[in-house]
Order: structure tokens, then sequence, then C-alpha cells
């Protein structure tokens, strides 16, 4: 009952205000003013933890709309196999599998399951709330292969295609001061630019190498807020992987402020950043709502909520 009680006091009332209103205003939202106030030293507390009560897969990203909470998945019937050499210029199978746009309530129920995707297309990434729909990327599960973009009618739950992209999209993101739309490939490695009918003016190498964002929200003014990890070598052949955020002027695609998120989750001690992040301000408070874990780790997927002061 503690979850529930905290888990509707957190994600109601002003949820998203800083991701989801217009740039009239020609200002910075909160949520940017506040993110780069943030150092390596902030401290975050974690004050929920909510069980998503569905079968949920693989959570790739987050759109909060209103009372409900947009949240992509893949979930993978037949895993891709690593070729021993490249074929028709593919590193591995594309695998076979079915991509999800779930639509949950404050309490973790399932209202909706969206199928995305087409044949071999069937892996959803990180997703952005322009106002109006939800972009929604669904590529190969492969790098260098090929996505279609979708936008859903939150209200209505129509689906449609946008255009195609010839590389694996992991993320989209609209930016509200041009129309234009913006993406990451496979690890974020390379950025990408194209109007809303999929002409591409831009394809840039991602400048930071410190993290593979894995999804990212639309922030006033014209920036884009990503979170994500990097999976490194740690000792006696192990890895682990770092997690963090940053903050991209979607003009210029220069990162304006980057920070590491060590926090893990207390149920598979995955990062926090690994899958789905959001962030928000309340009027004392930043708010970063995650979902780390995948549905067929021990416990689920939990909605996790970690906040910390404003300055």
């Amino acid at each position: 009952m503690r979850s529930r009680i905290l888990i509707s006091t957190a994600l109601t009332g002003v949820l998203l205000t800083g991701l989801t209103t217009a740039d009239a205003s020609g200002k910075d939202s909160g949520v940017a003013r506040a993110f780069e106030a943030t150092t390596r030293s902030t401290a975050w507390t974690q004050v929920a933890r909510v069980p998503l009560k569905f079968p949920t897969y693989h959570p790739q990203g987050f759109a909060l709309v209103g009372d409900l909470i947009f949240m992509t998945s893949v979930e993978v019937l037949e895993a891709p196999v690593k070729y021993p050499e490249p074929v028709d210029g593919y590193d591995r199978s594309p695998g076979k599998g079915i991509g999800h746009l779930f639509v949950i309530d404050r309490q973790g129920n399932l209202k909706k399951d969206i199928h995305l995707g087409e044949g071999t297309a069937y892996h959803p990434g990180g997703i952005d709330y322009d106002g109006q729909n939800l972009w929604v990327p669904a590529a190969e599960y492969r790098p260098d292969s090929r996505a279609i973009i979708y936008t859903v009618d939150p209200k209505t739950y129509r689906v449609t295609e946008r255009f195609r992209a010839n590389d694996h999209v992991g993320g989209v993101v609209r930016d509200r001061t041009t129309g234009l739309v913006h993406g990451v490939s496979w690890g974020s490695r390379t950025l990408y630019e194209w109007t809303t009918t999929g002409r591409k003016l831009e394809s840039v190498s991602n400048e930071s190498h410190i993290l593979d964002y894995q999804d990212c929200d639309y922030v006033a003014r014209g920036k884009q807020l990503c979170g994500g990890v990097t999976t490194l070598p740690g000792p006696a052949n192990t890895t682990y992987d770092l997690g963090g955020l940053a903050l991209l002027d979607l003009r210029t695609n220069r990162i304006l402020h980057e920070i590491p998120f060590p926090y893990f989750s207390p149920t598979t001690n995955h990062s926090a950043t690994r899958n789905p992040v959001a962030l928000e301000t309340t009027p004392t408070k930043l708010r970063l709502v995650t979902a780390p874990d995948d549905g067929e780790n021990p416990g689920g997927t939990e909605i996790q909520i970690y906040e910390s002061p404003l300055s």
C-alpha cells in the first residue's frame, strides 16, 4: 500500500511539466535549468518503487501524458545471433520479436498494448511526446539496419507511419522550435535530423564517448535530455554499466551538461538509467522516473523514482 501512495503522489499533478509544455516563452524549461545545476556530487533519494502488473519484456522508452504512462518494450521471440563473418553487410541475424507500446495507469495497471513494427523491424526505442503525438521508432535489432518512425495519438491510439530510415534508430525526439525530428543510431554513435516526412538533413558523430543514449525527451528550449549507460570492463573479466544523463542542444548537437548517475536498482543492481528515463520538476525537487529492470528479471519491472532538492 505504501508504494501505491508514493507513486500516486509522485506521478500526478505536475508530472513532466517541463517536458510537455510549449516553447512560447522562449525560455529554458524548469527541467533544463534544474538539470544544469546538478553535479556528480548531487545527492538523489529513491522515493518510490511501483511494480508493473503485466509482462514488460525489455523496456525502452518513456512518455508521460496526463494520467497515463506510455512505455515501449521489445519482446524477443528469437534472439539475433552474431555471424562469424558479416552477411550482406550485417553482423548478426535479425531475430524475431514483437514491438510493444504499453499504456499504463498510475497504479501500474496495463490499459492498452499497441503492437508496432513490421517483419524484422520489431524493436521500438526511446520515445517523445510533442504535445499532440507520440513519436516512436521501430527498428531491426541489429546495427546498420533499418527503422520505421511512427506517431501515435495518445487519445485514440491511432498509429501512423511517418517515414523510414536506413539505419537502426534507437530513439527519436521532436524539436518544438523547428518541428524537425532528431534520432540516435545503435549505441547513439550517430545523431540524425529529419523533416517530419523523413528527408534527412544531417547525420553527425556523437561527441560524447561516455554514454550510449537509451531514451531522450525534448526539453524547452530546443534541447533534449537523454539517459543511458555504457558497459565497461571491470576486474577479473567482469563488466559494469556506467549510468548517466546528458543535456544536448538540438541545433548544434553540442553537449551542454552531463553527469554520471551512480544509482542502481535495489532488485537487480542494474544501472538506474539503463532503460526508460524521464525528468520533471516539482516546486522543490528535480525528479527522475526510471524503469531499469526487464520483465524476466527477479521481481519484474518496477517504476523507480529518484528526487533531488532544487538548488
